[in-house]
């Protein structure tokens, strides 16, 4: 079993399938969109490079997508805290997805890197 997998595994419901649901769609956004573990988290990599992780918040325990360049992203569910570069949706994990609103934004968050406000790795 893969490391990336164990993370998964190792989570506590409700949290866990909140997050693998997270995983399904953020992977479902685009062919170019890979997962991988680094810091001991689920990031997404646009053609290699860090766009988005899965975590679960300290304070609110609950399940979230961080959005690496976030302060590039103007949404109303995304926040800041005391981030410079990152922004965070945080999600109830006993409730059903916003999933519309979450492509939307990793759409948004692919398109930094598609239109160029964010270089990609030559």
């Amino acid at each position: 079993m893969r490391e990336l997998d164990n993370f998964y595994l190792q989570q506590e419901e409700p949290s866990k399938s909140c997050l693998l649901a997270l995983r399904s769609i953020v992977l479902a956004q685009h062919k170019d969109v890979t997962t991988e573990l680094k810091y001991g988290m689920p990031f997404f990599c646009f053609k290699g490079k860090m766009f988005a992780y899965l975590w679960i918040h300290k304070k609110h325990k609950k399940p979230y997508i961080g959005m690496v360049e976030g302060k590039h992203l103007v949404h109303k569910d995304l926040i800041q805290e005391n981030r410079s570069r990152m922004k965070i949706m945080l999600f109830d994990a006993d409730k059903d997805l916003p999933i519309k609103t979450i492509e939307k934004i990793v759409k948004d968050a692919i398109h930094l890197y598609t239109s160029g406000v964010i270089q990609l790795k030559k």
